[in-house]
């Protein structure tokens, strides 16, 4: 004897009354006051003449609305099928379909909806799942092979018409250096293996008379800077201005301050432009660009404003490309009345299956190799209740010289969130933990000015403590910060934990990253666990993605081109591949889909790139 539990689901005992016979009742059984119970039980009556093989079978289980029983979706869904399955047009070629043993579209609805048997539903899913990725391949590739096709620059890098102009860095007799001799004297370091590498595949797109459509992936502190300063320094020398765009003003004016002292001792005159600057600043800034004067201009959002123009704008780079859209990436590339190259960089390293369909129609650049003398990070989880040890340990560090970071989640007290909230922190640690020291502040409501007054304090070391939020999260540089303490750190994600890791280690010494966390899900052990692990940042990716899914990690601007009805990122990577190679091998044979076969081709693809377009630009 069982208990079938049903709550707040009255109508149910009506129905029941109504059945004469018996019935079939599947659901989680638990044990109960009076004994077993089943609660939230699907059911349905048996009658008389019933075959007792249509109880014994795989059934659906559909997402429901409020007031639709499983019954009623299932009884639909089953009619849809009888009377449409075999009138839904096969657009999959025949010779494609033999090729890697797919059945036909109707057949795989069927089995989907009301499968024969589990082997034939996972048969019919395969295919299903192809499909998806193969349309999603083929429009990518497509859109790729077009930009191919557009008529760009092709930048004479190996014998720049536009020789160095001087400067303190180049001797009178060395003003016909190469573009790569010119690097290793720019450059106070030796580039890694990865980055000349890159910087490589860059100049040869560079070479190229269409225009570069690249994305370069490193990890934090793999010197992404640097491969994108070879770019620039190529385009400039060849005659062209150079724009970078980065998503905050602190990473803007980073940017600007590290490329000025690269780039003026060669003669190269470096402008910023962002939304804080004074009118007579933002006026000079505009007229460097427009008249060319400033080969390279470095800004926000502010370059892509009306008003903005360039003299002769031959390469765009784009930091941390993931915060910006894709119409924001277009509004640069449209500053110049050629197609200019466009770079874009992401220290958040993306799985391969993401790139493969969120940037499906990029080129791929990965830097995987720190700089030589970097020593990894060494992280640990803490308690709540180890906050005494930690501060300890800050101390200790703060007495050899160094600096701190602590990051929390919230900028003042919330009752709706019980979490650690910057402002009371900074408060803490200023009145009662370290009075004796110079204790900042940063968060996203200061205002511009005052927090670069922050940011520059604690650069010269007058600051030997930064209370902040996220706002940290990218583009702060300062080698003498070893410690980064994380408050709260479950309410973080994977990858926000490892870019905030990021901030320290920049320099000769030892850092560490404390994580101080009474982990309440296993989701957020797990996360933590991990952090403690490794320090790979495209291993990280890879757990993050298993854990909070693609539609999470692509972010609202991109993630239409994660969402899939069928197909599964993280288990379907094997179909993903085999999907995008076909894809590439019909563009192969047949680059405009002309031939009669492929005439469903070419309409299923343009739906898709209108699709991603419309998803893309949400």
């Amino acid at each position: 004897v069982i208990d079938l539990v049903w709550f707040n689901q009255h109508w149910i005992g009506k129905e029941l009354q109504k059945v004469k016979g018996e019935i079939i009742a599947y659901g989680m059984v638990k044990e109960g006051r009076r004994g077993l119970e089943m609660h939230s039980v699907e059911w349905e009556a048996i009658d008389d003449d019933d075959d007792a093989e249509d109880f014994a079978r795989i059934v659906p289980v559909y997402g429901l609305k409020e007031g639709v029983p499983q019954w009623a979706m299932r009884q639909a869904a089953a009619s849809a099928i009888e009377y449409f399955a075999s009138q839904v047009p096969e657009s999959l070629p025949d010779s494609l379909r033999k090729a890697h043993r797919l059945n036909q579209v109707g057949w795989c609805l069927r089995q989907m909806h009301m499968p024969e048997s589990e082997r034939a539903r996972l048969d019919a899913r395969r295919r299903l799942v192809f499909e998806e990725f193969f349309y999603l391949q083929l429009a990518l590739q497509m859109m790729k092979r077009e930009t191919a096709q557009e008529v760009g620059i092709a930048f004479p890098i190996d014998d720049p018409p536009v020789q160095p102009t001087g400067g303190s860095l180049f001797a009178e007799n060395d003003k016909h250096s190469t573009i790569e001799e010119e690097v290793c004297r720019m450059l106070p370091y030796e580039l890694t293996g990865a980055q000349q590498r890159v910087v490589s595949e860059i100049w040869a797109d560079m070479k190229r008379g269409a225009p570069m459509n690249r994305l370069v992936q490193g990890d934090v502190g793999s010197g992404k800077t640097a491969a994108a300063a070879c770019a620039i320094l190529a385009a400039v020398r060849c005659g062209y201005q150079a724009a970078m765009m980065a998503p905050t003003e602190i990473l803007a004016e980073q940017h600007f301050l590290g490329l000025k002292k690269l780039f003026e001792p060669m003669g190269i005159t470096v402008a910023l432009l962002v939304g804080k600057q004074t009118a007579q600043q933002k006026r000079k800034a505009l007229q460097q660009a427009a008249s060319g004067e400033a080969q390279i201009c470095i800004g926000t959002h502010a370059l892509i404003q009306e008003g903005v123009e360039f003299h002769k704008l031959g390469l765009a780079v784009i930091d941390e490309q993931h915060r910006f859209g894709v119409m924001q990436r277009a509004a640069l590339r449209q500053k110049s009345d050629t197609h200019p190259d466009v770079l874009v960089m992401t220290a958040t390293p993306i799985p391969r299956t993401l790139t493969m369909t969120i940037y499906g129609d990029l080129s791929v650049s990965v830097i995987d190799e720190l700089p030589p003398g970097r020593k990894p990070i060494k992280t640990h989880w803490k308690r709540a209740n180890e906050r005494a040890k930690v501060y300890q340990g800050v101390r200790k560090m703060i007495d050899e010289g160094r600096q701190a970071y602590f990051v929390c989640p919230m900028i003042a007290d919330s009752p709706k969130m019980q979490a650690q909230a910057a402002e009371d922190l900074h408060y803490r640690l200023k009145e009662e933990v370290y009075p004796d020291l110079e204790i900042g502040l940063l968060h996203g409501q200061m205002k511009g000015v005052e927090k670069e007054e922050i940011m520059e304090r604690f650069r010269k070391g007058e600051i030997q403590i930064l209370v902040a939020t996220v706002v940290i999260e990218v583009g702060i540089d300062v080698p003498n910060a070893t410690v980064m303490v994380i408050e709260d750190a479950f309410r973080f994600g994977l990858s926000q934990l490892h870019q905030l890791r990021g901030r320290v280690g920049r320099g000769d010494h030892q850092s560490f990253c404390i994580l101080i966390s009474d982990a309440q899900t296993p989701d957020a052990e797990q996360r933590l666990s991990i952090m403690q692990r490794t320090s790979d940042g495209f291993e990280i990716a890879e757990e993050d993605l298993k854990i909070r899914g693609p539609g999470d990690m692509a972010g609202t601007r991109q993630s239409g081109r994660a969402e899939f009805l069928v197909a599964d990122l993280i288990n379907d990577q094997k179909q993903l591949e085999i999907a995008r190679q076909a894809a590439m091998d019909i563009l192969d044979e047949d680059p405009d889909l002309e031939r009669p076969e492929h005439r469903a081709l070419l309409d299923r693809a343009k739906e898709q790139r209108s699709s991603l377009a419309l998803a893309t630009v949400s």
